[in-house]
């Protein structure tokens, strides 16, 4: 929609009394089936995305304001307002709501009929209108009265509030409030504070429009300071007049502008200090005063902006060597305070707000600002940059990466900006978590631009690195200071590590753990830009050293860093953490923090077994080989055995790299057959009966495959061959020592001491073909692997789905446990079946 009459922005009111924005769009108004009735609908000019849909209530009350603003309740404690860019557009769509409600258009608000008995309604419309008593001191309480009791029923309050706008009867109210002081009348000045309350909790625009005006507004505060419930008056009047004073730091020449400036600020000051805290009942009466100081915000900030010649003199003074440091403190509160009212503008009013400040010089001025001794002022440029970014981070890169043409790396406004971060003097660091947060938004790529011509994140990440990264280093590097280890040393000295822990305390280590959390963004937002300086820079080895810090949180912090680089699972980090040996601080982390179940302890752990998990190779190997002995003794977790499993079954598939192919054919064969045909060849196997079967023969069962067993099975044999006399050798190692000793990996090998789960006989054992210990076994001239008729215990392969000498991989533990399952299932004669073959 293209049509500016019916453009608003949409705006609710929050739990804190400030108006909140919702977004900008085109208003109109329809009968929408879903809510039964006439409705406003708000649709997002952005995207069409519905932003408000009301219905036209008859029973709820709508106030026009400024003739921009449509301010309305729905429900209790939810207040909206559309501000319209254009005065016919608010005059249509209030004319369409008046015609729902009944009500004459040109009436500023619509009241319901709730909350009261047909009685009260009854006589409300018989009456005309609401006659006041005559403004007189002998009748102040009569007013009170009257005006109090009008307060509970809408109608009511609309009928007061019209007679008293149309009688002028505030004015003679006032007249008679200095009566009352000249004759030191306290009853009467008490009936009056009761009737200027009521008043102001009519909720009334027109009503605040009279009692704001630069004649009455000291008189009302004057009213409100005889509070009936305070033993003695405030003095509000003298702390206005005498104690608060109005500072022109740039000389306002337009008497509107300085009118509104003093109308807001008494306003404000009513709102804040002299009316009394509202009820819970009174709080949504108040709500056009709130809306009253907002909109008048925003009609000063337009006002100033447009006063070319204001801003022009304000920039120059700013930035001028000859002003002296109290003139520039009140120029930068002033600024300061000029965003803030900033906030209330509506997003393309507050993009022009913006870039006249840009083209009139705010980052040089922050500039030379940040770059003074005063404290104050430094934390006033320091809010007002935070507007900025806030706003729009790429005007601040942008004009970042122009002055480094030109300036030196001290002077540049993200150093200085670093620096005060460094140097912030709060125990508590809460201007430096500021900086903080600044910086990382300056440096997140999320919020960077991208066209055909040029990179942001490219150009200002080339930039931030070369110029930026080492002063937000620099306390880092210096707090960590140490001997480089020598090539292949592994060994940090710990006296030295704790030398360097003294060195800081607990702000200090703050400072450090807000350094190490940009830089852990970095790590995980920027690519090669962190890759190459961590790397070249040699930083995780000092961040390492922070491990042995007394701070829990501090080394939690290292910790974090070193995570987020090892969760990248690059190469080039890995090898980078191999050569120096980067395991160990954390390695002496974990061991020094013994058996305390903790979050170091937690994190540790978690970061092996996030290295296991993703069978990180290279990582996995490193610390096994290196520090396999300080972990082997921990097994409350299973994190470090399973890394050596892991270590280990790598090793054999480097031994054997044909054994890992085999693998693959096997469960190539194994997996690819049906689910179906399986459970037919296992009933034909379990049917077959034993006499049936020749001596020594393995039943294979027949495959649907189109590839034949003997292509399947010929390489297996080959295999297999070429392992028993390895296999043999081990076997009688193993007979050797009483059974005792380590399995080999690649073979399951079962033991078994009881005859039922032997072999039946020696012979049909020493038959077998493939059987270590048969004569016809090649490369076992003189029976190297046989075993007397006397032993009692045997090693026997165990066969898998009916295949002779199937080969059992240690990682394959989910089949193995099947596998075994259903050997358990079997009768004896069908096990000694299974092991002899």
């Amino acid at each position: 929609m293209t049509d500016t009459r019916r453009r608003v922005k949409v705006y609710t009111l929050n739990e804190d009394r400030q108006w909140d924005d919702r977004g900008t769009g085109h208003v109109s108004s329809c009968y929408v089936e879903r809510l039964k009735g006439m409705s406003l609908l708000v649709r997002a000019e952005s995207d069409g995305s519905l932003l408000l849909e009301s219905k036209i209530n008859p029973n709820t009350a709508y106030q026009k304001q400024q003739d921009t603003l449509i301010v309305w309740s729905e429900a209790e404690n939810y207040d909206l307002a559309l501000s319209f860019q254009e005065k016919a557009g608010c005059d249509e769509i209030w004319e369409k709501i008046c015609q729902v409600q009944g009500k004459d258009p040109s009436v500023d608000i619509t009241q319901d009929l709730v909350d009261e008995s047909e009685e009260e309604r009854f006589d409300d419309m018989s009456s005309p209108g609401l006659e006041l008593p005559s403004c007189e001191l002998s009748r102040l309480e009569e007013i009170a009265e009257l005006v109090a009791s009008s307060l509970p029923s809408p109608l009511r309050r609309e009928k007061l509030a019209l007679a008293l706008e149309n009688e002028g009867y505030i004015k003679k109210l006032l007249e008679i409030f200095h009566v009352c002081e000249d004759l030191e009348n306290i009853e009467g000045l008490h009936h009056l504070y009761e009737i200027i309350k009521g008043i102001f909790l009519l909720n009334r625009t027109a009503l605040f429009e009279v009692m704001f005006s630069e004649e009455c507004i000291m008189d009302v505060i004057g009213c409100l300071e005889y509070d009936p419930s305070l033993s003695q008056s405030r003095k509000h009047r003298e702390f206005l007049t005498k104690t608060a004073k109005f500072k022109e730091v740039i000389p306002i020449s337009d008497p509107e502008l300085k009118q509104k400036i003093h109308q807001t600020y008494r306003v404000q000051y009513i709102q804040d200090m002299v009316l009394p805290t509202p009820s819970v009942f009174e709080e949504n009466m108040l709500s056009t005063l709130h809306s009253f100081i907002f909109f008048n915000k925003v009609e000063i900030v337009g006002m100033l902006q447009e006063d070319e010649k204001f801003l022009t003199d304000l920039f120059a003074q700013l930035t001028d060597e000859a002003t002296d440091e109290e003139k520039r403190q009140e120029l930068v509160n002033f600024l300061k305070e000029f965003c803030a009212f900033s906030q209330t503008l509506q997003p393309q009013n507050r993009d022009a707000f913006f870039k006249t400040l840009s083209n009139m010089g705010i980052l040089p001025a922050l500039e030379v600002i940040l770059g003074m001794d005063d404290a104050q002022v430094r934390s006033a440029a320091t809010d007002i940059f935070s507007y900025l970014v806030e706003y729009n981070p790429s005007m601040v890169r942008e004009f970042v990466m122009q002055e480094a043409q030109q300036n030196d790396d001290d002077i540049l406004l993200i150093n200085l900006i670093i620096e005060h971060m460094i140097c912030d003097t709060d125990p508590e660091l809460g201007g430096a978590v500021l900086l903080m947060g600044l910086l990382r938004t300056l440096v997140d790529p999320e919020n960077m631009l991208a066209t055909a011509n040029k990179t942001e994140k490219t150009e200002f990440l080339g930039f931030f690195y070369k110029h930026c990264m080492h002063v937000l280093t620099a306390p880092l590097l210096a707090n960590t200071t140490e001997d480089k280890p020598s090539k292949g040393n592994a060994t940090l000295d710990v006296g030295l590590i704790k030398a360097v822990e003294c060195q800081y305390d607990f702000q200090t280590a703050q400072l450090l753990a807000l350094i190490l959390e940009l830089l852990t963004f970095c790590v995980e937002h920027h690519t090669y830009h962190i890759k190459n300086y961590i790397i070249n820079k040699d930083i995780l080895r000092r961040v390492l050293v922070l491990m042995a810090s007394k701070h829990a949180f501090l080394a939690l912090c290292a910790l974090r860093f070193k995570r987020k680089i090892i969760g990248l699972k690059d190469e080039f980090y890995n090898r980078y953490i191999m050569k120096s040996f980067l395991f160990e601080p954390v390695v002496k982390a974990f061991l020094n923090n013994g058996s305390r179940y903790n979050l170091m302890n937690s994190a540790i752990i978690e970061m092996f077994e996030f290295i296991r998990v993703e069978d990180i190779k290279s990582l996995t190997a490193h610390v096994i080989e290196n520090y396999w002995k300080a972990l082997e003794d921990v097994d409350y977790v299973q994190t470090f055995k399973g890394l050596k499993l892991r270590f280990e079954q790598q090793r054999e598939r480097q031994d054997n790299p044909k054994l890992d192919s085999m693998r693959s054919i096997l469960r190539n064969h194994r997996y690819r057959r049906d689910a179906r045909t399986l459970e037919d060849e296992e009933e034909m196997w379990f049917n077959t009966d034993e006499d049936d079967m020749e001596d020594g023969e393995a039943v294979v069962p027949p495959s649907d495959k189109t590839k034949n067993d003997e292509d399947i099975m010929d390489p297996i044999s080959k295999f297999m061959e070429r392992k028993k006399l390895k296999e043999t050798e081990e076997k009688e190692v193993l007979l050797k020592t009483n059974l005792s000793g380590r399995q080999s990996p690649s073979f399951k090998l079962s033991f078994s001491s009881g005859t039922k789960s032997n072999l039946t006989s020696q012979s049909s054992a020493s038959n077998l073909p493939g059987s270590p210990g048969s004569p016809g076994s090649p490369g076992s001239p003189g029976s190297p692997g046989s075993v007397s008729k006397s032993t009692s215990q045997m090693a026997a392969i165990t066969t898998k789905g009916g295949l002779v000498g199937l080969v059992d991989y240690p990682d394959d533990d989910e089949e193995d446990d099947e596998d075994e399952d259903k050997e358990e299932t079997l009768p004896l004669s069908k096990k000694a079946k299974l092991e002899s073959s």
